[in-house]
C-alpha cells in the first residue's frame, strides 16, 4: 500500500452562492483521513471540515485585509501578539452584526473614536 496511514478518502461537494442565493460555482474537495469509518463517519468528517474552513476563512480575511502574510514578524510570540488585535477587530465587527468586515474596518478607520464605539468603550 502506497499510503499506509490513509483509512478513508472522501469527496465533499458544495455550491458557492452570492448573498442572494444565486449560484456562482460548484466546488469539489477531496480529502483523506487516518481515522477509520468505525472511529468517525460522514457527519463527523463534515463537522471537522466545516471547522477547518472556518479557520481558513479567518486566515484568508486576516491576510487579505491586514496583509498578515507580508509581515516580517516571525519569531517567538510576536506573530500571535500581532494577530490578537486583528482577531479582536474582526470579532468586534462580527459581534455588532457586520458581515462586510473589510468595509466595516474601513468605516472604523475613518474616525479614531469609532473603534471605541464598536467595543462599547465610548462612554
Amino acid at each position: 500500500m502506497n499510503f499506509p496511514h490513509v483509512q478513508q478518502v472522501f469527496l465533499i461537494e458544495r455550491q458557492v452562492t452570492d448573498l442572494k442565493g444565486k449560484p456562482l460555482s460548484n466546488v469539489a474537495v477531496l480529502g483523506v483521513t487516518d481515522l477509520t469509518a468505525v472511529q468517525v463517519g460522514a457527519p463527523k468528517i463534515a463537522e471537522f471540515t466545516l471547522g477547518q474552513w472556518g479557520l481558513e476563512s479567518l486566515h484568508w480575511l486576516r491576510d487579505t485585509l491586514y496583509r498578515e502574510d507580508d509581515s516580517t514578524v516571525r519569531t517567538r510570540n510576536r506573530p500571535r501578539a500581532m494577530a490578537a488585535p486583528r482577531n479582536l477587530a474582526i470579532g468586534a465587527h462580527q459581534f455588532t452584526g457586520r458581515t462586510d468586515i473589510t468595509e466595516a474596518t474601513r468605516w472604523a478607520n475613518r474616525d479614531r473614536h469609532r473603534p471605541f464605539t464598536i467595543l462599547g468603550l465610548d462612554h
